[in-house]
């Protein structure tokens, strides 16, 4: 290996600090060690994560902490990107033993199948990476009411706002975490008149409720014939058909303790989405705060 090679590799591994190399490589691994998450039987609302290689054991990690502060046992259908090896599917299936696990492989084969009639969804299904986890996640629902889970987010306390609407009866609509900016593909400004509904600003896909009417592959096919959509960042994509298909059926966003935001520290929210940009935090904040107030012993 040469000497650049090397220093590449030492800058992945220790480029944030010592700090977020001992709680990623040497502490994460350790949620493994906890007892599995059983009984997850409860249909109200059935949690659907799209997890990869390089994220199934921070899913594990969010999973576990949202069971452990929420008190539920929704059901689980962990979805993957086609990059899962067998060791990893296997400790997904082990600590979630109720949980269905989805190969890239299955779903194929199934959502090809569901999407025959809809050219432009089947060639975004195809191509886009991050396609599964809107596609699959309707394909594969089992219940009313989904739960859409990002591989990186962790729970700090009881998402009081979030349970109090997937359980309210009366609560009919989407609701998800915000941006701090709008990141989509399309200009709402422009598209609104294209759609004749209004376009919620700064929906963020990484935590919401999702009604099962309201994604709907009809849909689908429609917005992606919208101009320019598929352009730009591959992730902004399926964010942007989340924010559409919640416009149209009807969404508000979660408050603001469930807010996206880039600074340092937790500052009593129950929720952090970490987003690439923040990865590190993940490790060196949100781990770290898991681990120092006991979580690995009451997981």
């Amino acid at each position: 290996m040469g000497l650049g090679a090397v220093y590449l590799r030492f800058r992945q591994k220790f480029g944030h600090g010592l700090r977020v190399a001992w709680y990623r490589d040497v502490v994460r691994p350790r949620i493994l060690e906890t007892p599995p998450v059983s009984g997850l039987l409860d249909d109200r609302c059935e949690i659907h994560a799209f997890t990869s290689q390089q994220d199934w054991l921070n899913l594990i990690w969010g999973l576990k902490s949202f069971y452990t502060f929420s008190g539920r046992h929704y059901r689980l259908c962990i979805h993957e990107d086609g990059s899962l090896d067998n060791v990893a599917f296997n400790h997904l299936a082990t600590q979630f033993p109720d949980a269905r696990v989805i190969s890239r492989t299955e779903a194929d084969q199934l959502v090809f199948e569901k999407l025959k009639d809809y050219p432009r969804t089947l060639a975004f299904r195809k191509t886009n990476l991050l396609a599964p986890k809107i596609t699959d996640f309707i394909a594969y629902l089992q219940s009313d009411r989904m739960l859409v889970f990002d591989s990186d987010i962790l729970f700090f306390g009881e998402p009081t706002v979030l349970l109090q609407r997937i359980e309210s009866d009366d609560y009919r609509l989407n609701t998800f975490n915000s941006d701090f900016d709008s990141a989509y593909t399309i200009d709402p400004a422009k598209t609104e008149g294209l759609v004749k509904f209004r376009i919620l600003p700064c929906f963020n896909s990484g935590l919401g409720l999702a009604n099962r009417n309201s994604i709907r592959y009809d849909w689908l096919e429609e917005f992606l014939a919208l101009p320019g959509i598929t352009e730009g960042h591959f992730w902004r994509i399926e964010q942007t058909l989340y924010a559409l298909c919640s416009s149209r059926y009807g969404t508000e966003p979660l408050p603001d303790e469930y807010k996206l935001y880039l600074q340092k520290g937790i500052g009593g929210r129950p929720f952090r989405h970490y987003v690439g940009a923040i990865r590190h935090l993940m490790y060196q904040e949100g781990i770290c705060n898991l681990y120092k107030t006991g979580f690995l012993s009451s997981a």
